[in-house]
């Protein structure tokens, strides 16, 4: 293994969380006079902070969304979550073996502390974790494309940006990496591989994951 630290996202790498929460974002923005598709939602959105939305309906619409709407937002999604949710198939194979071969990993994502612990639990996922390896844009002060949750991840975990590599899914992760310094392995399972072309390289099926990691 040429890494030293392996930096999961979750929603849509771990987790197949994407097309719920995209789902729902778009059917409450329309609810509050923003009219968005599930495609629009997916385009725009997907790998957000939620600060992002914030900016980009502001800038779009020149109108704030409400005072509550993360709280309404999250409340919608965990009740899907419970119901719906299901692991990324192969992820929680790939995180297994990093376990039995002794390389590190973590997890780093635009999504709540709360909302991540849902979304693990629900897929039995949380176990391989644990408190100690999950970052949160919640701990940094700007969310992806910065860099700033991957490196506070990373200096976390005590190793160097050069020695990490990162499993994204979103064109705001990947560019997040790559302006963390870090190597980034592009997940197409639902993003167009076009999307994501300043990855290290780019996979569809979790499974070739660990041959790539070398």
């Amino acid at each position: 293994m040429r890494y030293d630290l392996i930096i999961f996202d979750n929603d849509g790498v771990l987790v197949d969380s994407e097309p719920i929460s995209n789902r729902l974002l778009a059917a409450y923005l329309t609810e509050l006079g923003h009219p968005t598709t599930y495609e629009e939602s997916i385009r725009d959105y997907m790998g957000s902070a939620m600060h992002r939305i914030h900016d980009l309906v502001l800038a779009r619409h020149g109108r704030t969304l409400p005072a509550d709407f993360d709280d309404t937002f999250h409340e919608r999604v965990f009740e899907a979550f419970r119901r719906e949710l299901e692991p990324v198939a192969g992820a929680a194979e790939v995180v297994e073996k990093l376990r039995a071969d002794g390389v590190r990993y973590c997890l780093a994502s635009s999504g709540s502390h709360d909302r991540i612990r849902v979304a693990l639990r629900r897929t039995g996922l949380y176990g391989l974790f644990g408190e100690g390896r999950i970052f949160s844009s919640q701990d940094v002060g700007r969310g992806k494309p910065a860099p700033d949750l991957f490196l506070h991840a990373a200096a976390t975990m005590g190793v160097e940006p050069a020695r990490c590599a990162v499993v994204e899914d979103s064109p705001l992760g990947v560019e997040a990496a790559v302006a963390a310094g870090m190597d980034v392995y592009g997940f197409t399972a639902m993003t167009p591989a076009a999307k994501l072309h300043r990855a290290t390289a780019l996979f569809s099926d979790m499974s070739r994951l660990p041959s790539l990691l070398g």
